[in-house]
């Protein structure tokens, strides 16, 4: 099984705001070594154009989703990738997301393959330096993210930009959703900051398997 983690911004005791951590192995040491360089996604993502989904596709998450995203929020996707997440939101009626990620390469793949969904927006982008205005967003999305900078050189001080980052464009009581491998102790000692006013709620999500019905068969290799 997996954790999930749920946060919302705190300026009221009964606010909270919500993250995601999802305890799935990595697939090698090596690999992610190089998961906090643009050069090794840019490349990745060249060679391997197909769509790949990190820990869950929407289907796993879907129910969480709907508990704390409403259909017309503003939300941000960082580190889209090539996932399907944002598509798969989309058709469930999410109509307004904008995605961005630090490879252009697959920025540009993504902007021409969904080019007829006008509600979803590509943008070139680094995480940890955000070209959107303060209270931008009703919801921040982070599936696997600040995983991929936490392994790479200054990890410790990327993650403070990117968190500092996600709470100056979320609108005071938005969401921000956050899904990681790691266990929930090793993300809550970043997201546990004073300085955020964030509450931290944990959730369990279990992880897809082939017989999951939340995962198809087919794409039992891309999770």
């Amino acid at each position: 099984r997996s954790a999930l983690t749920r946060i919302r911004r705190c300026f009221q005791p009964s606010l909270a705001r919500a993250s995601l951590s999802l305890l799935l192995q990595p697939s090698g040491v090596a690999a992610m070594a190089q998961y906090g360089k643009p050069a090794y996604w840019d490349e990745r993502y060249t060679k391997d154009p197909e769509p790949f989904d990190w820990y869950q596709r929407y289907s796993g998450l879907k129910d969480l989703v709907g508990q704390y995203m409403k259909a017309d929020d503003h939300i941000l996707m960082l580190g889209c990738g090539n996932s399907r997440l944002s598509e798969e939101m989309y058709d469930e009626g999410f109509k307004s997301i904008a995605n961005i990620d630090i490879s252009k390469v697959v920025i540009d793949q993504m902007t021409e393959k969904y080019r007829d969904k006008t509600g979803l927006t590509w943008q070139h982008m680094n995480a940890c330096a955000l070209d959107f205005p303060d209270d931008t967003f009703d919801v921040v999305m982070d599936k696997g993210t600040m995983d991929s900078i936490l392994c790479g050189e200054g990890s410790t001080a990327n993650v403070g930009k990117l968190l500092s980052e996600v709470t100056r464009v979320l609108k005071p009581s938005g969401v921000f959703f956050m899904t990681s491998y790691s266990t929930p102790d090793n993300r809550l000692s970043y997201l546990e900051n004073d300085e955020y006013r964030w509450k931290v709620v944990v959730h369990t999500v279990a992880k897809p398997t082939v017989s999951a019905t939340a995962v198809d068969t087919k794409d039992a290799s891309n999770v």
